[in-house]
Protein backbone atom coordinates (compact mmCIF):
# COMPACT_ATOMS: atom_id res chain seq x y z
CA UNK A 1 0.00 0.00 0.00
CA UNK A 2 1.05 3.43 -0.63
CA UNK A 3 2.11 5.79 1.82
CA UNK A 4 -0.78 8.78 2.15
CA UNK A 5 -0.41 12.13 3.05
CA UNK A 6 -2.98 14.30 5.38
CA UNK A 7 -2.51 17.58 6.33
CA UNK A 8 1.84 17.22 6.50
CA UNK A 9 1.65 13.92 8.19
CA UNK A 10 2.36 10.90 6.28
CA UNK A 11 0.31 7.75 6.78
CA UNK A 12 1.69 4.52 6.74
CA UNK A 13 0.25 1.23 6.62
CA UNK A 14 1.08 0.29 10.07
CA UNK A 15 -0.70 3.74 11.05
CA UNK A 16 -3.97 2.38 9.45
CA UNK A 17 -3.93 -1.11 11.04
CA UNK A 18 -2.93 0.69 14.39
CA UNK A 19 -6.52 2.89 13.83
CA UNK A 20 -8.38 0.07 13.85
CA UNK A 21 -6.94 -1.50 16.34
CA UNK A 22 -8.15 1.46 18.53
CA UNK A 23 -11.60 1.52 16.96
CA UNK A 24 -12.16 -2.64 17.96
CA UNK A 25 -10.55 -2.19 21.72
CA UNK A 26 -12.96 1.21 21.84
CA UNK A 27 -16.08 0.49 20.53
CA UNK A 28 -18.27 2.93 22.61
CA UNK A 29 -16.18 5.76 21.71
CA UNK A 30 -17.28 8.79 20.02
CA UNK A 31 -15.31 10.11 16.92
CA UNK A 32 -14.41 13.03 18.82
CA UNK A 33 -12.93 10.37 21.37
CA UNK A 34 -11.36 8.43 18.75
CA UNK A 35 -9.66 11.46 17.30
CA UNK A 36 -8.67 13.00 20.70
CA UNK A 37 -6.76 8.94 21.82
CA UNK A 38 -5.21 8.77 18.19
CA UNK A 39 -3.70 12.69 18.66
CA UNK A 40 -2.32 12.03 22.16
CA UNK A 41 -0.76 8.74 20.81
CA UNK A 42 0.77 10.39 18.19
CA UNK A 43 1.60 13.35 20.21
CA UNK A 44 -0.02 15.42 17.32
CA UNK A 45 -0.39 19.05 18.02
CA UNK A 46 -0.56 22.62 17.01
CA UNK A 47 1.74 24.75 17.18
CA UNK A 48 0.47 26.55 20.62
CA UNK A 49 0.28 23.01 22.32
CA UNK A 50 -3.72 21.36 21.57
CA UNK A 51 -4.50 18.75 20.16
CA UNK A 52 -5.07 18.91 16.39
CA UNK A 53 -8.32 16.43 17.09
CA UNK A 54 -10.26 18.34 14.25
CA UNK A 55 -7.76 17.75 11.45
CA UNK A 56 -7.57 14.16 13.08
CA UNK A 57 -11.51 13.85 12.49
CA UNK A 58 -10.84 14.77 8.94
CA UNK A 59 -8.20 12.15 8.49
CA UNK A 60 -10.81 9.65 9.95
CA UNK A 61 -13.35 10.68 7.52
CA UNK A 62 -10.80 10.10 4.39
CA UNK A 63 -9.27 6.80 5.75
CA UNK A 64 -13.64 6.09 6.23
CA UNK A 65 -14.45 7.24 2.24
CA UNK A 66 -11.43 5.17 0.88
CA UNK A 67 -12.86 2.17 2.74
CA UNK A 68 -9.49 1.33 5.08
CA UNK A 69 -11.67 1.84 8.47
CA UNK A 70 -15.24 1.71 9.77
CA UNK A 71 -16.07 4.76 11.97
CA UNK A 72 -18.63 4.05 14.45
CA UNK A 73 -22.19 5.97 14.21
CA UNK A 74 -22.44 9.93 14.80
CA UNK A 75 -22.95 10.50 18.27
CA UNK A 76 -23.92 14.00 17.27
CA UNK A 77 -25.14 16.66 14.99
CA UNK A 78 -24.95 20.01 15.26
CA UNK A 79 -28.30 22.13 16.13
CA UNK A 80 -29.64 23.65 13.35
CA UNK A 81 -32.06 26.09 14.23
CA UNK A 82 -33.25 27.06 10.62
CA UNK A 83 -33.32 23.98 9.24
CA UNK A 84 -35.56 22.79 11.60
CA UNK A 85 -37.73 26.18 11.75
CA UNK A 86 -41.36 25.32 11.17
CA UNK A 87 -42.83 26.92 8.00
CA UNK A 88 -45.12 29.73 8.73
CA UNK A 89 -49.21 29.19 9.67
CA UNK A 90 -51.32 29.99 6.72
CA UNK A 91 -52.96 33.08 7.98
CA UNK A 92 -56.94 33.88 7.31
CA UNK A 93 -57.44 37.36 5.41
CA UNK A 94 -60.05 37.98 3.48
CA UNK A 95 -59.71 37.32 -0.47
CA UNK A 96 -62.61 38.68 -1.67
CA UNK A 97 -61.72 40.08 -5.13
CA UNK A 98 -60.32 43.19 -5.46
CA UNK A 99 -60.48 44.73 -9.09
CA UNK A 100 -60.37 48.73 -9.35
CA UNK A 101 -58.41 51.34 -10.82
CA UNK A 102 -55.39 52.07 -9.04
CA UNK A 103 -56.77 55.64 -8.62
CA UNK A 104 -60.08 53.96 -7.36
CA UNK A 105 -58.27 52.29 -4.56
CA UNK A 106 -58.49 54.91 -1.64
CA UNK A 107 -55.15 54.95 0.54
CA UNK A 108 -52.70 52.74 0.28
CA UNK A 109 -49.90 52.41 2.98
CA UNK A 110 -46.63 50.84 2.85
CA UNK A 111 -45.56 49.85 5.97
CA UNK A 112 -42.56 47.54 7.25
CA UNK A 113 -43.50 44.88 9.46
CA UNK A 114 -40.21 43.06 10.44
CA UNK A 115 -40.20 42.76 14.55
CA UNK A 116 -44.02 43.81 14.76
CA UNK A 117 -47.03 41.99 15.03
CA UNK A 118 -48.07 41.99 11.74
CA UNK A 119 -45.08 40.00 10.66
CA UNK A 120 -46.36 36.32 11.46
CA UNK A 121 -49.05 37.78 8.58
CA UNK A 122 -46.72 38.65 6.57
CA UNK A 123 -44.68 35.00 6.47
CA UNK A 124 -47.64 33.53 5.96
CA UNK A 125 -48.63 35.62 2.91
CA UNK A 126 -45.65 34.52 1.19
CA UNK A 127 -45.40 30.86 2.53
CA UNK A 128 -49.20 30.75 1.08
CA UNK A 129 -49.06 32.65 -1.94
CA UNK A 130 -45.76 33.32 -3.39
CA UNK A 131 -44.34 30.71 -5.74
CA UNK A 132 -41.31 30.21 -4.64
CA UNK A 133 -42.69 29.93 -0.87
CA UNK A 134 -41.60 31.88 2.54
CA UNK A 135 -37.55 32.32 2.80
CA UNK A 136 -36.20 33.51 6.46
CA UNK A 137 -33.38 35.97 5.66
CA UNK A 138 -30.24 36.03 7.02
CA UNK A 139 -28.60 39.06 7.85
CA UNK A 140 -29.76 42.26 7.78
CA UNK A 141 -33.18 42.27 5.49
CA UNK A 142 -36.64 44.26 5.70
CA UNK A 143 -39.78 42.96 5.34
CA UNK A 144 -42.88 44.90 3.51
CA UNK A 145 -46.87 44.73 3.64
CA UNK A 146 -48.84 46.79 1.44
CA UNK A 147 -52.53 47.79 2.91
CA UNK A 148 -55.73 49.22 0.79
CA UNK A 149 -58.21 50.80 2.62
CA UNK A 150 -61.61 48.92 2.38
CA UNK A 151 -65.11 50.00 3.56
CA UNK A 152 -64.88 47.14 6.15
CA UNK A 153 -61.27 47.99 7.29
CA UNK A 154 -57.87 48.13 5.98
CA UNK A 155 -57.06 44.82 3.55
CA UNK A 156 -53.40 43.45 2.60
CA UNK A 157 -52.82 43.42 -0.92
CA UNK A 158 -48.82 42.93 -1.61
CA UNK A 159 -45.69 41.95 0.52
CA UNK A 160 -42.36 43.15 -0.31
CA UNK A 161 -39.07 41.48 1.71
CA UNK A 162 -35.43 43.15 1.43
CA UNK A 163 -32.03 41.63 2.29
CA UNK A 164 -28.34 42.34 1.86
CA UNK A 165 -27.41 42.54 -1.60
CA UNK A 166 -24.96 39.35 -3.07
CA UNK A 167 -21.54 40.29 -2.33
CA UNK A 168 -20.33 39.17 -5.94
CA UNK A 169 -22.68 40.35 -9.44
CA UNK A 170 -21.14 40.83 -12.24
CA UNK A 171 -23.38 43.08 -14.30
CA UNK A 172 -24.25 44.82 -11.32
CA UNK A 173 -20.42 45.61 -10.06
CA UNK A 174 -19.30 47.09 -13.91
CA UNK A 175 -22.34 48.89 -13.80
CA UNK A 176 -21.23 51.13 -10.81
CA UNK A 177 -17.97 50.62 -11.76
CA UNK A 178 -16.69 50.16 -8.06
CA UNK A 179 -13.63 48.47 -7.48
CA UNK A 180 -13.23 44.78 -4.85
CA UNK A 181 -12.23 47.07 -2.49
CA UNK A 182 -15.11 49.77 -2.63
CA UNK A 183 -17.23 46.77 -3.02
CA UNK A 184 -15.91 44.92 0.00
CA UNK A 185 -16.29 48.12 1.98
CA UNK A 186 -19.96 49.66 0.50
CA UNK A 187 -22.02 46.23 -0.13
CA UNK A 188 -23.99 47.69 2.68
CA UNK A 189 -25.57 50.34 0.95
CA UNK A 190 -27.57 48.37 -1.38
CA UNK A 191 -30.73 46.59 -0.58
CA UNK A 192 -31.80 43.14 -2.75
CA UNK A 193 -35.72 42.57 -3.51
CA UNK A 194 -36.07 38.64 -2.44
CA UNK A 195 -40.04 38.55 -3.11
CA UNK A 196 -42.69 40.79 -4.28
CA UNK A 197 -45.88 39.51 -4.15
CA UNK A 198 -49.45 40.77 -5.63
CA UNK A 199 -51.85 38.84 -3.85
CA UNK A 200 -53.61 37.11 -5.99
CA UNK A 201 -56.86 37.95 -5.48
CA UNK A 202 -55.37 41.27 -6.43
CA UNK A 203 -56.27 42.98 -10.00
CA UNK A 204 -55.17 46.66 -10.19
CA UNK A 205 -53.17 47.87 -13.01
CA UNK A 206 -50.57 49.62 -12.63
CA UNK A 207 -50.71 49.02 -8.64
CA UNK A 208 -47.05 46.42 -8.91
CA UNK A 209 -45.15 49.88 -10.19
CA UNK A 210 -46.59 52.09 -7.95
CA UNK A 211 -45.87 50.17 -4.94
CA UNK A 212 -42.13 50.35 -6.38
CA UNK A 213 -42.12 53.66 -6.18
CA UNK A 214 -43.22 53.81 -2.54
CA UNK A 215 -40.53 51.31 -1.65
CA UNK A 216 -37.92 53.95 -3.16
CA UNK A 217 -39.19 56.86 -1.75
CA UNK A 218 -39.20 55.31 2.05
CA UNK A 219 -37.05 52.54 2.21
CA UNK A 220 -33.61 54.16 3.03
CA UNK A 221 -35.06 55.76 5.84
CA UNK A 222 -36.37 52.28 7.49
CA UNK A 223 -33.17 51.03 6.60
CA UNK A 224 -31.38 53.69 8.64
CA UNK A 225 -33.41 53.43 11.67
CA UNK A 226 -33.52 49.25 11.62
CA UNK A 227 -29.73 48.91 10.89
CA UNK A 228 -27.95 52.87 11.29
CA UNK A 229 -26.66 53.68 7.95
CA UNK A 230 -28.64 54.16 4.82
CA UNK A 231 -29.24 52.59 1.49
CA UNK A 232 -28.36 53.85 -2.07
CA UNK A 233 -28.90 51.08 -4.56
CA UNK A 234 -31.56 48.63 -5.40
CA UNK A 235 -31.00 45.44 -7.24
CA UNK A 236 -33.51 42.48 -8.01
CA UNK A 237 -33.72 39.24 -10.25
CA UNK A 238 -36.43 38.74 -12.64
CA UNK A 239 -36.29 35.18 -14.50
CA UNK A 240 -37.15 35.70 -17.74
CA UNK A 241 -39.05 32.04 -18.48
CA UNK A 242 -41.61 33.17 -16.06
CA UNK A 243 -41.69 37.23 -16.45
CA UNK A 244 -40.90 39.97 -18.06
CA UNK A 245 -40.20 42.56 -15.42
CA UNK A 246 -42.81 45.01 -16.90
CA UNK A 247 -43.11 46.07 -12.94
CA UNK A 248 -39.78 47.36 -12.65
CA UNK A 249 -39.25 48.95 -15.95
CA UNK A 250 -42.40 50.66 -15.75
CA UNK A 251 -40.98 51.70 -12.40
CA UNK A 252 -37.89 52.80 -14.36
CA UNK A 253 -35.52 50.17 -12.87
CA UNK A 254 -32.26 49.58 -15.37
CA UNK A 255 -31.90 45.96 -16.82
CA UNK A 256 -28.17 46.07 -16.06
CA UNK A 257 -27.14 42.62 -17.54
CA UNK A 258 -27.90 38.66 -16.63
CA UNK A 259 -26.74 36.62 -13.92
CA UNK A 260 -24.05 33.76 -15.54
CA UNK A 261 -26.51 30.85 -14.25
CA UNK A 262 -23.64 29.41 -11.97
CA UNK A 263 -24.74 30.71 -8.33
CA UNK A 264 -22.04 31.13 -5.52
CA UNK A 265 -22.00 27.12 -4.63
CA UNK A 266 -21.16 26.33 -8.47
CA UNK A 267 -17.19 24.95 -8.83
CA UNK A 268 -17.63 25.31 -12.73
CA UNK A 269 -18.07 27.32 -15.46
CA UNK A 270 -21.35 25.59 -16.75
CA UNK A 271 -24.58 26.98 -15.35
CA UNK A 272 -26.63 24.64 -13.29
CA UNK A 273 -30.04 27.24 -13.18
CA UNK A 274 -31.91 29.78 -14.94
CA UNK A 275 -30.21 32.66 -15.97
CA UNK A 276 -32.07 36.18 -15.00
CA UNK A 277 -31.50 39.90 -15.66
CA UNK A 278 -30.30 41.69 -12.77
CA UNK A 279 -32.27 45.08 -12.87
CA UNK A 280 -31.25 48.29 -10.66
CA UNK A 281 -32.44 51.44 -9.32
CA UNK A 282 -30.31 53.79 -7.63
CA UNK A 283 -31.54 55.95 -5.10
CA UNK A 284 -29.64 58.98 -5.54
CA UNK A 285 -28.04 60.75 -8.67
CA UNK A 286 -24.91 60.49 -6.31
CA UNK A 287 -24.99 56.72 -5.70
CA UNK A 288 -21.86 56.18 -7.58
CA UNK A 289 -19.83 58.33 -6.48
CA UNK A 290 -20.87 57.23 -2.24
CA UNK A 291 -20.46 53.69 -3.22
CA UNK A 292 -17.34 54.03 -4.96
CA UNK A 293 -15.42 56.22 -1.99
Amino acid sequence: MATLQYRGREIRPEDILYIRRVIEEHPADSRRKLSTRLCEAWNWRQSNGTLRDMVCRGLLLMLERAGEITLPPVAYRRHNPLAQRRRPEPVPVDQGPIEAKLKEMGPIEVEQVRRTGDEPLFNGLMEEHHYLGYEQPVGEHLKYLVWAGCPLGPRPIACLAWSSAPRHLGSRDRYIGWSAEARRRNIRFLAYNTRFLILPWVRVQHLASHVLGRMAAQISADWQQMYGHPIYFLETFVDPERFRGTCYRAANWVVMGKTTGRGKQSNSYVPNRSIKEVLGYPLTRRFRMLLEQ
